[in-house]
């Protein structure tokens, strides 16, 4: 039997492909997302954003190379995947592609030949993804509404999340991550590379396993505030013609968080009330988010459940939207936004 033979399903051929994961007091999460890379073929970069942990510990028992983030400097997750971008490319200076996976996510088995022969087969195509699944998300609503946010349509797309596998040359062409971003950093990535002529394709494929271990209201509305973060500062640097990046998530969190209840509440005396049938307007918005939901196959729990936190969800964006808006007015830095 050949060399090649024993090794695990999914491995691929050494130097051709580099991991970079990034991670932050992840305990466990690591482990299963390291576990998930060993036997695979693959040089491995673990950045480590100031754990207390056993995370530098764990990463280098995997035989991982790890990079200890200087956090005396503003933190990023884009600065982070750039930091191990850079020491791969020490390492291994003929890698072709690049999966950058969260450290509280584990790859699946075939992930990683899967997405380097797609991106071999098709030129073109610059940077690819697969379905990122929730790994228990019987554990919370929260953890729920993770794996329905996340079941996405496949096919060519405008952008990737987090866990994704871009070509080097593309990748390098473009600057990599914009690390002063502190949420957003992936699409905007993605509106560089395809403004070069670069695809996006997300495959069918199931590509990572996630630990979202949100089991708070107050965690879930944390990142509705993130992703309000990143519409506002999306719109900002990409929001004309023709891309109007994060355009329509913006507008539709402004009138639900903001313009909607604020024309009920001036409109209730000089209408006697009246106004407060605008109201209505959340159960067709939520009735919206159900019947999206609804049409992929979900049962009607988990629609209704989407519909109606994803209304209640444009009040925290709006939050978002308008820290972005006082920071920037008052000439700051925005502080990272975290849920966990």
């Amino acid at each position: 039997m050949s060399e090649a033979s024993r090794e695990t399903p999914g491995a691929a051929a050494p130097g051709r492909i580099g991991v970079i994961a990034i991670g932050r007091n992840e305990g466990q999460r690591l482990v299963r997302c390291l576990e998930s890379l060993a036997g695979r073929g693959v040089s491995v970069v673990y950045v480590d954003s100031g754990s207390s942990d056993d995370s530098v510990a764990n990463a280098k028992r995997f035989g991982a190379e790890v990079v200890a983030l200087d956090m005396s400097k503003p933190f990023t997750a884009a600065r982070a995947r750039n930091s191990g971008f850079e020491r791969l490319r020490e390492l291994v200076p003929s890698v072709e592609f690049v999966q950058f996976v969260d450290g509280d996510c584990k790859v699946d088995e075939a992930w990683l030949a899967t997405a380097s022969a797609f991106l071999a087969a098709h030129p073109d195509v610059v940077a690819t993804c697969g379905r990122r699944r929730e790994l228990f998300p019987e554990a919370s609503v929260f953890n729920e509404l993770c794996d329905i946010e996340w079941d996405t349509p496949v096919g060519p797309c405008r952008a990737c999340g987090g866990d994704a596998m871009y070509r080097v040359s593309a990748f390098e062409a473009v600057g990599g991550f914009n690390p002063t971003l502190i949420a957003g950093e992936e699409p905007e990535l993605c509106i560089r590379l395809r403004k070069r002529g670069g695809q996006i394709h997300r495959l069918p494929n199931d590509m990572t396993f996630h630990d979202a271990d949100m089991r708070h209201f107050s965690q879930w509305w944390r990142r509705g505030v993130r992703a309000g973060h990143a519409y506002a500062e999306g719109v900002s640097m990409n929001g004309k013609p023709p891309e109007r990046h994060y355009v329509p998530q913006l507008r539709r969190a402004v009138f639900w968080g903001g313009a909607l209840p604020l024309a009920i509440v001036l409109g209730f005396v000089p209408t006697f009330g009246l106004s407060s049938t605008l109201a209505a307007g959340y159960g067709v918005s939520a009735f919206r988010g159900y019947q999206a939901v609804r049409r992929r196959g979900r049962s009607v729990r988990s629609s209704a459940l989407f519909g109606a936190f994803a209304t209640i969800g444009k009040f925290a964006e709006l939050q978002g939207i308008l820290s972005y808006v006082g920071h920037r007015m008052a000439g700051e830095r925005s502080r990272i936004i975290e849920y966990k």
